[in-house]
């Protein structure tokens, strides 16, 4: 799988093959990466690209890759985060076996580290409060200052364990690296390495009341766990001389690379924890899982396939320059897959009745036709074809359009894999709208076909209206009407497309679709992919529509 995941040519690769060629420290060591997601939110498509990369890299050299829950900030960290990532790095295909760890696992490490650094004189308790601290960064002209940068080793480490202790109240006192004041690098300007939070942590309770910032904790974490190469996103980039500061200070048991690559980006979307979270608070989406989501329990709710995701990442690439992808090309990977592996049923979303008038009251036929045209091994299912049929109602017209090849007053239309009829006429109800369609069957055309070689332009689905389920389908489109509705000074709820979502009730399907068991995926033949919902059960069918049968990537 691998080999799927990351291409030929990619820079991350390449670089790993130039470490190993140069021996060192990676000399006969196994390629190690790790995936380490804050359990502060669900995983969304955007981390679907770095889990690819992390597990993919590790596989394509034969090396392995952790899983890590960066859970430093006990803030907004929660139980349910955290099996939700583990379920959907599964989902995908990737697998830590028993390299599953958490950033507070090192909490004790962490803090001995600080204290070595205190020693070495390389860190110190520093006063400001955060605003006194902003006040005193300086600028690219002017170095940062700080009072406290030679404070005593002694009183330093007197402070550090009263902090650990829990005698300050937040925002009164930090720990900072004391690296270099007038750095053009604004990360190393003596940055805060520990800071004060007395929130409970979800795993150590009230132990600690301070805790390690990122930028300390995650090198820090990459050289316990023996990590040969840290993959993290482009923003990091202005990080790594940190990184690397970290490492080179501390008695550390290796020294990982840490490489960076561009985040992805999807227009008509955000990718942003924080405004995905306020979607679901405030009630825009139904929950993390609502198929509009970007999260990726939301686009496998809506239908999407782990081989389509994983496909997806392959062919945008690893790059080091931040890009926006077209969803488009998100839908067209995933019609490929369904393409190749959907099975075919015939449903009818917005029905009107179609009657043979020439065809036998008490007469009903059964046809064999195949699930999957593009998979014979497959194999074929039954339906069942009578007088009355349902066919969608804007597959009528009263009179002839140009281009217009289905049912109207003398038009003759193929019915799939049944007859051809010919359209007589309709019924109307007392407001003008169509009840019923009226039409004559050729009993020659049995399974569509023309022995006297006729044409025929238009064939239209259709489901026996003695034998049908009635469902639910929901209709998605995108979550906002502007391709980039959070980029600048734009409030990207101003962005919301009031018809991202249209529910269709009464719709009529195949019965052969009965007793559904886990998501399973259709070709509602002419209408688009389809899957049944988590909430769907035989009471009451429930399908999402993945994606339209139209590919608007592969015409650009």
């Amino acid at each position: 799988m691998a080999d799927e995941i990351i291409s030929a040519g990619n820079f991350i690769q390449d670089f790993i093959k130039e470490d190993i060629a140069e021996g060192g420290f990676y000399e006969g060591k196994t390629v190690h990466t790790r995936f380490p997601p804050e359990p502060n939110g669900y995983l969304h498509i955007g981390h679907a690209k770095a889990i690819c990369i992390d597990f993919g890299t590790a596989e394509k050299f034969g090396g392995i890759c952790n899983l890590r829950m960066d859970d430093t900030n006990p803030t907004k960290e929660d139980v349910e985060y955290i099996d939700a990532i583990k379920e959907d790095i599964s989902w995908l295909g990737f697998h830590w076996d028993d390299r599953f760890y958490f950033a507070s696992d090192y909490f004790e490490q962490m803090y001995e580290f600080a204290v070595e650094l205190i020693k070495k004189g390389l860190a110190y308790v520093c006063e400001f409060t955060p605003e006194q601290m902003r006040e005193n960064r300086g600028d690219l002209t002017t170095p940062a200052t700080s009072p406290y940068r030679d404070r005593p080793i002694e009183e330093s480490l007197d402070l550090f364990e009263r902090m650990k202790n829990g005698e300050f109240e937040e925002g009164t006192k930090t720990l900072r690296a004391k690296i270099d004041l007038a750095s053009g690098n604004f990360n190393m300007r003596d940055p805060v390495i520990y800071r004060i939070n007395r929130i409970p942590h979800h795993r150590t309770g009230d132990k600690w009341c301070i805790y390690p910032m990122y930028d300390f904790a995650h090198p820090i974490e990459d050289a316990l766990e023996g990590i040969t190469h840290s993959l993290c996103t482009l923003e990091f980039e202005a990080h790594r001389p940190l990184y690397d500061w970290v490492i080179d200070n501390i008695s550390a048991p290796c020294k990982p690379r840490q490489i960076e690559f561009s985040r992805l980006g999807i227009n008509n979307t955000v990718m942003s924890k924080r405004k995905l979270r306020k979607l679901v608070e405030d009630g825009y989406v139904a929950g993390w899982d609502d198929p509009r989501m970007p999260t990726l329990c939301g686009l496998r709710r809506r239908g999407y396939t782990p081989a389509s995701i994983r496909n997806f990442c392959e062919k945008i690439g690893v790059s080091k320059t931040n890009s926006v992808v077209e969803y488009s090309f998100l839908e067209h990977c995933l019609r490929d897959d369904l393409n190749e592996n959907a099975q075919r049923v015939m449903c009818v979303l917005n029905p009107v009745k179609l009657i043979i008038t020439n065809y036998p009251e008490d007469k009903t036929e059964e046809f064999e036709v195949e699930n999957n045209p593009q998979k014979p091994e497959d194999g074929t299912r039954k339906i069942t074809f009578s007088r009355e049929v349902y066919i969608e109602a804007d597959d009528f017209l009263e009179e002839k359009v140009k281009g217009y090849n289905r049912f109207y007053p003398g038009n003759e239309v193929r019915l799939k894999s049944a007859y051809i009829v010919k359209c007589t006429g309709c019924e109307k109800d007392e407001n003008g709208r169509v009840t019923a369609v009226y039409a004559e069957y050729d009993p020659l055309t049995r399974g569509g076909d023309t022995p006297d070689g006729r044409k025929v332009r238009g064939t239209v689905h259709w489901v026996d209206a003695n034998n049908y389920l009635d469902a639910e389908v929901r209709l998605y489109d995108n979550m906002f009407t502007d391709p980039e509705p959070d980029v600048g000074d734009k409030d990207f709820l101003d962005y919301i497309n009031p018809d991202s979502l249209k529910i269709l009730k009464n719709c009529k399907i195949e019965t052969s679709v009965s007793g559904l068991e886990g998501i399973q995926h259709f070709q509602f033949m002419r209408l688009g992919y389809f899957c049944n919902d988590k909430d769907s059960n035989p009471e009451r069918l429930i399908f999402n529509r993945s994606v339209s049968l139209k590919d608007g990537f592969k015409k650009k």
